[in-house]
């Protein structure tokens, strides 16, 4: 019934969004989730059999059928029910509230910096995937256990399937609304947004001051300096292409400087993954940045929560559970659309969605139920897959390890 219950919201939040939705099918199976608290392990798992599949962000997606331990069967954008997650929202830039309001020019200077490079990536995107590359990963390889594979070839495969965003519309507002109510579903909304209503959560979740104001800097042709900061900034980011603008702002630091008057200069220039930046508008050094990675986003969130950062880079999902739970932030702006993917072993059946479904039923009435692994209860890619699942007759059972 809960499965149930979660697909009934699903339909109401797409009415809302003046979308379709279809009727869940009675469950005929199980498939167990496994949650991993973030993408790192997924590889290792299922090339050791300890999974049959897993749902991840880029580029761990990829990961799989380049190692040869998987293939992809479907991309998120074409999970069930049909045209639900097409163009769903991923990962957003947040600030804290406080030091928004204390700082809004530099919280602006950010917006438009994030904003030029997602253009950069959409107009260079294999030159963007390379970036990303040595970011990750010096251009050298990704290894999870015995598995090692190229981060060049993973993410030139990885980035076509990324749709880098920025506006904040109302569409995108209303698929933002739809992970609000999935929240609610499974439990992990239990404070300020568990009871409110639609109009009462995007004011809660959403300030688009700061884009609007950027992108009237950027259309104006002049990035306004902000004041200077006496101490260094904190800017959470996760180790995943979903967050190539700021890699490319700061690899591609003198582009930017020269062409619109802004850029993230390292103050390392030889460092292949910077930690820290210095933020220049129109030639003027206005901050230090301290980039800070992490591997999921509900650790970005716990560094927002203790001030260690004013600004992330993050997940939706994460962003929403911690403005439920009270810590003062606001969504400013998207970062991507779509994403992530679902994986299996090889020596799955599965080639698409359709057969996926069905190699679970088998498994299920054998009374040997598969297993996927997911980031987090509650992340994009859960939701998702639960989603998916429900919609084709299936139950969901969560595992341990």
């Amino acid at each position: 019934m809960k499965g149930m219950r979660l697909l009934l919201l699903g339909c109401l939040a797409v009415l809302l969004i003046a979308a379709g939705c279809t009727t869940t099918q009675q469950a005929t199976g199980d498939v167990g989730i496994l949650y991993t608290k973030g993408t790192g392990p997924m590889p290792t798992l299922l090339a050791t059999k300890q999974i049959d599949g897993y749902i991840a962000w880029q580029p761990f997606v990829e990961v799989a059928p380049v190692a040869g331990i998987g293939r992809v069967i479907t991309y998120s954008g074409n999970l069930p029910p049909d045209d639900r997650w097409k163009n769903h929202p991923c990962c957003v830039l947040t600030s804290r509230t406080d030091f928004m309001n204390s700082n809004p020019a530099f919280v602006d200077a950010m917006g438009a910096a994030t904003i030029l490079a997602t253009r950069y990536i959409n107009d260079h995107q294999s030159e963007a995937a390379d970036i990303t590359a040595e970011w990750l990963a010096g251009k050298g390889n990704f290894t999870y256990g015995n598995i090692t594979v190229s981060s060049v070839e993973i993410l030139e495969r990885s980035f076509p399937t990324v749709k880098f965003v920025n506006e904040p519309s109302e569409q995108w507002m209303g698929g933002q609304l739809e992970f609000v109510y999935a929240l609610r579903e499974l439990g992990t909304i239990t404070g300020t947004l568990k009871n409110t209503t639609d109009d009462q959560t995007k004011a809660l979740l959403f300030d688009t001051g700061p884009y609007d104001r950027a992108m009237a800097m950027i259309n104006a042709s002049s990035i306004a300096v902000p004041p200077a900061e006496a101490n260094p900034v904190g800017v959470g980011y996760l180790l995943s292409d979903h967050h190539a603008s700021l890699f490319v702002a700061v690899k591609k630091w003198q582009y930017f400087n020269d062409t619109y008057g802004i850029a993230l200069k390292p103050e390392d220039p030889t460092a292949t993954r910077p930690d820290l930046v210095d933020l220049l508008v129109k030639g003027q050094k206005v901050a230090t940045l301290k980039l800070i990675p992490a591997d999921a986003g509900p650790q970005l969130m716990q560094l927002a929560a203790t001030k260690t950062i004013q600004m992330a880079y993050v997940g939706n999902p994460p962003a929403i559970s911690a403005i439920d739970q009270g810590t003062p932030l606001k969504i400013l702006m998207a970062l991507n659309n779509e994403g992530s993917g679902v994986v299996v072993v090889t020596s799955s059946p599965a080639t698409d969605w359709d057969s996926f479904v069905q190699w679970a039923k088998e498994r299920s009435a054998a009374g040997k139920p598969i297993v996927m692994a997911a980031p987090g209860k509650g992340s994009i890619q859960d939701v998702m897959l639960r989603y998916a699942l429900e919609e084709s007759g299936l139950s969901v059972k969560e595992v341990q390890a």
